[in-house]
């Protein structure tokens, strides 16, 4: 890799309102439910609300991306219908498909003149580029990145934002990481990276000014 570093400030936003119940609910000890802030994602009610924020990762990943752009983020499931409109969700009763990238990637352009394309085999020199070139990259890696699991039960599955990168590490914000450990800024050597991640992701930007 070369030695290049670029290093963009983006806004943190987490895919449920409240960040630091993050673990709680993802251990099982409270539900999404229970988010006292839940009418700000736009749900029309507390139940939409908790049926959705486990599959928000895309949806928050693009809000961070949004508001780095100086675009105001549309609240998080207004933008999750929107998506489910452009086919990058499926919904059948109460499961959900997707984020599918290549959909998605098509929205983003043509709702937020944001450059966005599907990367099917992302290598780290590939985001180490794009950052370098002033884009944003939402990788798909496992959950439990946030621990830095020694031994992930498989890879991809969740969607993070990379918004730093140099020879050694990348830096993400993960919509569903630890409080004060792994939602802001979780600098990952990548080696590291390499036991969470499914080599695929979406290049967003650069936005035009």
């Amino acid at each position: 890799m070369t030695s290049n570093t670029k290093t963009h400030a983006v806004p943190y936003f987490s895919q449920y309102q409240t960040p630091s119940l993050v673990a709680g609910i993802a251990t099982g000890e409270r539900t999404a439910a229970d988010d006292p802030r839940w009418a700000t994602s736009g749900a029309d009610s507390r139940e939409e609300y908790a049926w959705w924020a486990g599959r928000l990762c895309g949806v928050a990943c693009l809000r961070m991306a949004l508001g780095h752009w100086h675009i105001d983020p549309p609240q998080a499931i207004p933008l999750a219908r929107d998506l489910v409109t452009a086919e990058a969700y499926t919904v059948d009763g109460d499961t959900v498909g997707g984020l599918f990238h290549e959909p998605f990637a098509r929205y983003v352009t043509a709702r937020w003149n944001i450059a966005a394309r599907p990367e099917p085999n992302l290598t780290g020199e590939a985001v180490r580029q794009a950052i370098g070139g002033g884009a944003l990259v939402i990788l798909s890696v496992h959950t439990s990145i946030r621990t830095l699991d020694p031994a992930p039960p498989q890879r991809g599955g969740h969607l993070v934002l990379a918004h730093a990168a140099d020879e050694r590490t990348v830096t993400i914000h993960n919509p569903s990481g630890w409080p004060g450990v792994s939602q802001k800024n979780h600098r990952i050597e990548w080696g590291t990276l390499a036991r969470f991640s499914a080599d695929r992701g979406i290049i967003l930007g650069p936005h035009p000014n």
